[in-house]
């Protein structure tokens, strides 16, 4: 299996055949996360630069552990230990890392399409992007959807309600992209605040009341609130929003007795989500976190140039 592509992204611009590709050398490289000697030779003397210019926990550690898993040489550089510090714009560090002949570079950056102008101008180097400011999260999207075949015997008609920051949240747009390539039918849920004025022309059903808008869902997607944004909202605080938009137990009662509950982290319990839901028989969301790491394995093997498995 491979793709004919030099970087990826974003969602938008994949197939479904490109995310099926994908999800299924990365349920390939899961089996080896089960093994007792969690390495394979895939990736040796290759090289994976993470270039990092926002905080991360989850994704950075992932596609760390992904390619040391893989055995490649993995470098990591966030914006503390880079010359950007000193002045010198993200293109010129790509530019000078590449001139090191590095094979990937997995971008995060604050700016919506900073992984494009990286991917536009580094030719011999493959770019992958970690999330790029409000724009798109395409291993965070692969990674839920590996979770959800996992769980449903097939994606087609499935019906996905994402809740909470929509038009801050760059995971909601990759996976809307994805749930949608994939067959099923999204709606997003949020306060007039946080819901673009022009999201219907992504084909989401819109809702602003919660009841609403994830009844009958199969999937509920639940975002983390930007606590620096509440004040922009109609709520006075956490609490409030937490009222109206909350995911708890109550709110459980009214949904499918086969739902998933999901969350791309970091979650802020008791606000989006309580407790018992986060950790309730439901959620999938430490399950994400595991397969985080299967697919970003197959996004380093599938655009490394490799083309044997080596497991």
């Amino acid at each position: 299996m491979s793709l004919d592509r030099k970087d990826i992204l974003s969602i938008e611009e994949l197939t479904r055949e490109e995310i099926e590709i994908i999800l299924k050398t990365a349920a390939q490289f899961a089996e080896v996360t089960q093994r007792k000697i969690k390495k394979v030779p895939t990736l040796r003397g290759k090289t994976v630069i993470n270039l990092f210019f926002e905080n991360s926990t989850r994704t950075r550690t992932s596609f760390e552990i992904a390619g040391k898993r893989l055995s490649a040489d993995v470098i990591n550089i966030s914006t503390s230990a880079s010359s950007v510090s000193k002045g010198e714009t993200l293109l010129d560090t790509a530019k000078n890392l590449e001139a090191m002949h590095p094979d990937i570079i997995v971008c995060r950056h604050s700016s919506a399409g900073a992984s494009h102008v990286l991917a536009r101008y580094l030719k011999n180097t493959s770019v992958i992007n970690a999330g790029d400011g409000a724009h798109e999260h395409p291993s965070q999207a692969l990674l839920d959807m590996m979770t959800v075949k996992q769980n449903k015997k097939q994606t087609d008609g499935l019906r996905v309600a994402i809740v909470g920051d929509i038009a801050m949240s760059r995971v909601a747009r990759s996976n809307i992209y994805c749930f949608q390539k994939m067959g099923a039918k999204v709606s997003v849920v949020a306060p007039a605040s946080m819901m673009p004025v022009d999201i219907q022309k992504l084909g989401v059903n819109v809702h602003h009341d919660l009841r609403s808008g994830i009844e009958g869902a199969d999937i509920v997607m639940m975002l983390r609130i930007q606590q620096e944004r509440i004040h922009q909202s109609p709520f006075p605080n956490l609490r409030e929003y937490s009222k109206q938009y909350g995911l708890n137990t109550e709110t459980m009662k009214h949904l499918k007795k086969d739902v998933l509950i999901m969350h791309p982290g970091p979650v802020n319990r008791g606000v989006e989500i309580d407790p018992e839901v986060a950790d309730g028989p439901f959620s999938v969301i430490l399950s994400q976190v595991t397969n985080g790491v299967a697919v970003r394995m197959a996004l380093l093997y599938l655009f490394s140039g490799e083309n044997n498995m080596n497991l």
